[in-house]
């Protein structure tokens, strides 16, 4: 991994002026900025305190990258004020996802789409999906991605049911190392973590992307106290307008593995024909015990995994950094358990043709 020096201080300031010219960034292309942040034709900026002496922009496949170098293949994803497409490089074929957002939305959105920028930006972690590339043009925010041919956790359930503890295992220790970066060394609450949000590729690699709603904190055990992200997989201190910190990214992942492994949300209502409504299910999760992996049907480590995760109480949940000596991860660390070979028999959701 490259070496970053001192960490960046990552704040999401309110707009402000910059007095000094900042030479080509403010070309006639135009510029969209938010504070220390800028984004044109040219790619990504940030300026530090301030100043003109910043690193130097995101460097795409060329530098002079632009959106007439790739061939728009088809929309694989929809989200909150934008949408994910496939889109091949003209000049070498390599598949990317650009995930184009329009700029005409309202000030919260727009400061969580800064902050997103932001946290790509520095980010440069191998289980984190790589940022090539940032532009502005006519109203738009396109970001070019590291394209995951397999697509996420929640194609792959759709499309196998439950996954295998084994390769279950392999997929969360890899998950547990990017947390374990953006926990103590981003200082970064995800506060999304949801199997749409891990995504894998035939090489059996596996990355956590979308900072849409994270939340950078002045330390490693700072807290938060506002609600965003989504309302399934948020942990009982969240949903209870406690203050919070990285552990509750923990809770969304015992939910997630569970999920994965059982091949439902692992909460169920009383009434399955009507479903919960979300007022309902946020009750549960506050005041219910906290599920757990049927003791029956799983191996006592994996059970004892999502028990360790699962707490109700944060303290009480192991960090990553505690769960990536866990006895399930160290269990299926062998030459065997090939996630590789696994995702590529299941085939990729997302395959281009």
């Amino acid at each position: 991994m490259k070496t970053l020096g001192p960490r960046p201080q990552l704040s999401v300031s309110s707009s402000s002026s910059h007095e000094a010219p900042l030479k080509k960034f403010l070309s006639d292309s135009g510029t969209f900025r938010d504070g220390d942040l800028l984004v044109n034709r040219d790619g990504l900026r940030i300026l530090p305190d301030g100043g003109l002496d910043s690193p130097a922009p995101l460097q795409p496949l060329d530098s002079q990258f632009s959106l007439a170098d790739v061939d728009s293949i088809k929309v694989i994803g929809k989200g909150n004020g934008g949408i994910v497409q496939l889109v091949r490089h003209k000049q070498t074929s390599q598949f990317f996802a650009l995930k184009v957002i329009q700029m005409n939305v309202e000030e919260s959105i727009r400061r969580l789409i800064v902050q997103e920028l932001k946290i790509n930006r520095w980010s440069q972690c191998p289980y984190i999906v790589v940022c090539h590339h940032a532009l502005y043009d006519n109203g738009i925010i396109s970001i070019l991605l590291e394209y995951m041919d397999g697509g996420s956790l929640s194609d792959l359930i759709r499309k196998v049911g439950s996954i295998p503890e084994a390769y279950l295992s392999a997929i969360c220790k890899q998950v547990l190392k990017g947390l374990v970066y953006l926990h103590h060394e981003m200082h970064i609450i995800h506060r999304d973590i949801k199997p749409s949000n891990l995504l894998v590729n035939h090489r059996g690699e596996v990355k956590i992307t979308d900072f849409g709603v994270s939340a950078i904190l002045d330390r490693t055990s700072g807290l938060r106290d506002t609600v965003v992200g989504t309302y399934t997989y948020m942990s009982p201190e969240r949903i209870s307008a406690k203050k919070y910190g990285h552990k509750s990214d923990i809770w969304s992942l015992g939910l997630v593995l569970l999920e994965c492994a059982t091949g439902s949300f692992p909460y169920t209502p009383v009434d399955k024909d009507k479903g919960w409504t979300i007022y309902e299910l946020l009750e549960a999760v506050v005041d219910q015990p906290p599920p757990q992996a049927p003791s029956d049907q799983f191996a006592p480590e994996f059970c004892s995994f999502i028990s360790a995760c699962m707490q109700k109480n944060p303290e009480d949940r192991l960090s990553a950094q505690r769960l990536l000596t866990h006895r399930f991860i160290t269990k299926y660390e062998c030459p065997d358990v090939n996630l590789a070979s696994y995702l590529t028999s299941v085939g990729s959701p997302l395959a281009t043709f």
